[in-house]
């Protein structure tokens, strides 16, 4: 008879990690980022990790009588009962020296016992017989590659470690060599003054495209989105929390085949249009691009769709219309806009960082313009939160003279100011608008420098 074995842990350790943060607040952040609570194996250190992770969230000491108190009044339990446990624990461990060695057990096991559970569904899987094999060989791909990506973290990097790379990176430049990876990882907005001034679109960064309503914001991004996908076959993501996709679709078809945008909410297209319709969607056909619509989206879900689509399909650029309409469904920070947008903007350029892509984030400036006599946006005209200029490593902001002066020579031109550059200086660039087609073009007119930005 076969014996039915118990999963992989080791209770020894788990309880080393614990105690060595009660000796030593220190260790806790040389783990906290390694381990979860579902690492545990033993139910009781479960709940005692999770106290400590609501006791550092409230910047409180983490202690015997902290912990035993906030687990006496979540669970219920005695106060007496959880300090005789961890006095126990206090007996075996002496030392927090080897929490590295202790945290490395803990996870090691909990990576086993993840294991287990997944090839147990993945067997299940394949005793359906109506499932296809190829599909059936994906989801055991993407099953066992997310328990990989929980036990791989990054490490401290010595800068000898880093320094050969950007050599041969600069080498490359110098030289006039294509770097393939390289070229792989940026993205082009087609745009001739865009690409050259910030030297593209570069992963991890996080671009603000800013500007006040009727700006044709959406419209840049959606052409640079569209650019990305068709001219350069790249992955793009497309979040919208301010119009529908089906909305997003009709202006990508006027602006790919040239079909007036009204004509086409009319229906007043002729034989000529229509075909032209027909014959140019092939090409948004096989473009890589996903259109999410969901209107409530929080923070964590946007997140989570990003890192599950980087799994399933590749992801090489973001487009979230608009920032300030994205919550973070933290009650905490629910009273507080400007905090909440400061979250949310913090929280973005480190999903930009976790999946090395490039993230244009559309944001609504403040009615402040409108108010003064000087229309022209500046960076303090972002709306709600000053940290959206401190996250971003670009900003964007556009101005349409011809918006508040109709009698303007500057006929369906947009400036757009680049207020911030991380990498470089900042700039006017013009861009030529073809309203009817939602389309906007490089303009011959000479690029005004305005300085540099470190």
């Amino acid at each position: 008879m076969n014996k039915i074995k118990t999963p992989p842990h080791n209770i020894e350790a788990e309880k080393s990690v614990i105690w060595s943060i009660f000796i030593d607040k220190d260790s806790f952040y040389q783990v906290s980022d390694l381990i979860s609570t579902d690492d545990f194996y033993d139910e009781k250190h479960k709940i005692i990790w999770d106290a400590i992770l609501n006791l550092q969230a409230r910047h409180t000491p983490v202690d015997l009588l902290t912990v035993s108190d906030f687990l006496e009044k979540k669970w219920k339990l005695e106060i007496i009962w959880w300090i005789e446990y961890l006095a126990e624990i206090a007996s075996e461990v002496p030392t927090s020296a080897h929490i590295w060695a202790y945290w490395k057990i803990v996870k090691e096991t909990a990576t086993r016992r993840n294991m287990i559970t997944a090839w147990n569904e993945i067997i299940w899987y394949w005793f359906d017989e109506s499932k296809d094999t190829i599909e059936l060989l994906e989801k055991t791909e993407k099953q066992v590659f997310s328990i990989s990506q929980t036990f791989l973290k990054d490490k401290f990097v010595h800068i000898k470690d880093i320094l050969a790379g950007r050599f041969d990176f600069f080498s490359k430049k110098h030289n006039w060599e294509i770097d393939e990876e390289a070229e792989k990882a940026v993205i082009y907005s087609h745009f001739k003054w865009i690409d050259e001034k910030l030297n593209w679109f570069k992963p991890s960064e996080l671009i603000i495209l800013a500007a006040r309503p009727a700006m044709w914001k959406t419209a840049l991004a959606l052409n640079i989105a569209q650019n990305a996908a068709i001219n350069w076959k790249k992955n793009v993501w497309l979040f919208s929390l301010e119009m529908s996709k089906e909305q997003l679709v009709d202006r990508l078809f006027c602006s790919t085949i040239w079909v007036d945008s009204w004509k086409l909410h009319k229906w007043m297209l002729n034989d000529e249009d229509f075909a032209k319709l027909w014959m140019w969607l092939d090409q948004l056909w096989k473009a890589n691009i996903f259109i999410d619509d969901s209107v409530w989206a929080s923070l964590s879900e946007v997140k989570a769709k990003c890192r599950r689509l980087k799994m399933e399909h590749g992801l090489d650029i973001i487009v979230i219309d608009y920032l300030q309409l994205m919550t973070s469904w933290n009650p905490a920070l629910a009273a507080n806009r400007v905090n909440e947008i400061s979250e949310i903007s913090r929280q973005l350029k480190a999903l930009a960082r976790w999946l090395s892509v490039p993230i244009i984030a559309l944001s609504q400036l403040s009615r402040a313009v409108e108010s003064r006599p000087w229309k022209i946006p500046q960076l303090s005209d972002l709306r709600d939160s000053w940290s959206i200029e401190q996250d971003a490593d670009v900003v964007f902001m556009m101005y349409r003279e011809e918006y508040y002066e109709p009698d303007t020579e500057r006929k369906w031109i947009t400036d757009l100011f680049i207020r911030k550059n991380r990498h470089g200086p900042v700039w006017r660039i013009e861009l030529k608008f073809q309203k009817e087609q939602m389309k906007f073009f490089d303009s011959e007119t000479k690029n005004l420098t305005w300085g540099f930005v470190g």
